[in-house]
């Protein structure tokens, strides 16, 4: 009996090493250079729904990572983090927000995810780690939206981080046969947003993402919360 094959390996690293800049596709500059954006204050806004003061405190360091939103149109949207582009997630949350509607959203200014977790007892919170959580309350511009859940990265995610290893920043439609993979035709076309942001650490229990401009550019202006409560 022949034995079968072996999984493709995957280009991507599991490293940190910092990569050079590339090119910004031209479409998602041109919507970046329309619409204005806030410098991050590297704080925590105390009045989104669930966030509490008691359990805020905010530090000034911060890294910079990628962050991916991507999904088909019409189903939920994926965030996967990245030390960078080349290398295998940090983590993906699928968001109870349909793709399309959150892409269009941010085309037309702010847009303020809060990510809520409780707290378990001591100990387990203790050996948990902030992005390990596995169930999030999701907020979206002060609404609640629904619940999400980390995963491990599917066969889908790696298909896009896979794609997107040139790409430091954009946004547009991957190449995706929805019906060769069992994917309803239904759900759209697979999109993508991907950009760099400060990963800024406010506690054990307390995170946030703010989005970079390009260049230097104006543009709409994503920021997401992670609080554990």
């Amino acid at each position: 009996m022949t034995p079968p094959p072996s999984p493709r390996p995957s280009p991507l690293q599991p490293s940190k090493k910092k990569q050079k800049p590339v090119k910004i596709i031209r479409y998602f500059r041109s919507i970046f250079r329309s619409l204005p954006i806030l410098t991050p204050s590297c704080k925590f806004p105390t009045n989104l729904p669930g966030v509490h003061s008691d359990a805020i405190s905010v530090s000034n360091s911060g890294t910079r990572v990628t962050g991916t939103l991507f999904g088909f149109r019409k189903a939920r949207v994926s965030l996967a983090l990245q030390d960078n582009p080349r290398c295998l997630p940090i983590v993906v949350i699928e968001l109870p927000l349909p793709t399309g509607n959150l892409l269009k959203e941010m085309t037309s200014g702010l847009v303020r995810i809060a990510l809520e977790s409780e707290k378990r007892a001591a100990a387990a919170s203790e050996k948990t780690k902030l992005l390990d959580e596995p169930v999030w309350t999701v907020y979206c511009n002060g609404r609640k939206a629904g619940y999400g859940m980390k995963r491990e990265p599917a066969e889908l995610d790696m298909h896009v981080m896979e794609l997107l290893q040139a790409v430091s920043m954009g946004g547009g439609v991957l190449p995706y046969d929805n019906a060769e993979n069992g994917v309803n035709e239904g759900d759209g076309e697979l999109t993508y947003m991907r950009a760099n942001f400060d990963r800024v650490t406010g506690s054990k229990d307390s995170e946030a993402l703010y989005m970079v401009s390009p260049d230097g550019q104006n543009g709409p202006e994503l920021t997401i919360f992670l609080v554990r409560v």
